[in-house]
């Protein structure tokens, strides 16, 4: 009975060694940024909720069905970088996010900075007047402008999501050494339904 049960939970060897790859670079990860992030007292919460967070989204990586190549060891998905970042393209985004906004979408954010562009993940949250809520980075405009940032929301295409996934990232135009994602970002990855980047994921109950 118990070898019936194990084999549910793992299709192979390499499976089970990639979730426990996993989980050690996540709890490596995690806990010097929690440590930098929170007093005592909000770490201490954190923490004990961290388990489960690891465990989630190790599981999520392991058994999903991301289309890129995962390298367990360092906790990241590799894939081709593009040479440039895509252009943004207000009238795209308007008619894009005029027609279709659902709630739980995981949807392609620009961010901007002195040094760095780079493309992240978030996920609408709230649609309002021709408003989108993200979850981390606010609200925008259906058009993609962002309400109170330098942000721009892009609408999702698989080349902004692999882009996203893998941590890629641009400076003064040119290819540099893609940064880490969080945890909350790589169980945001597992979320998106690959097969149509423009429409959310079904939930398996």
């Amino acid at each position: 009975m118990a070898d019936t049960k194990q084999s549910h939970l793992w299709h192979n060897e390499q499976e089970r060694l990639q979730f426990a790859e996993l989980v050690n670079v996540f709890y490596a990860r995690e806990i010097p940024a929690l440590a930098q992030q929170y007093s005592a007292e909000q770490l201490q919460r954190k923490l004990l909720s961290l388990p489960y967070y690891v465990e989630r989204a190790a599981r999520h990586i392991t058994q999903g069905e991301v289309p890129l190549e995962l390298d367990s060891q360092n906790g990241c998905w590799l894939a081709a970088q593009k040479k440039t970042l895509p252009t943004f393209d207000e009238h795209k985004n308007q008619s894009f996010y005029c027609a279709t906004t659902p709630v739980g979408l995981v949807v392609p954010v620009l961010l901007t900075d002195a040094q760095y562009s780079q493309v992240v993940m978030d996920s609408i949250d709230q649609v309002r007047d021709n408003a989108i809520h993200c979850n981390q980075y606010g609200w925008f405009a259906n058009s993609g402008l962002s309400h109170q940032h330098d942000f721009r929301l892009f609408k999702p295409t698989k080349q902004l999501m692999v882009a996203a996934c893998c941590g890629h990232r641009w400076q003064y135009g040119k290819v540099v050494t893609p940064r880490v994602l969080s945890l909350r970002e790589m169980l945001l990855a597992s979320m998106i339904n690959w097969t149509n980047v423009k429409a959310p994921k079904q939930r398996h109950h």
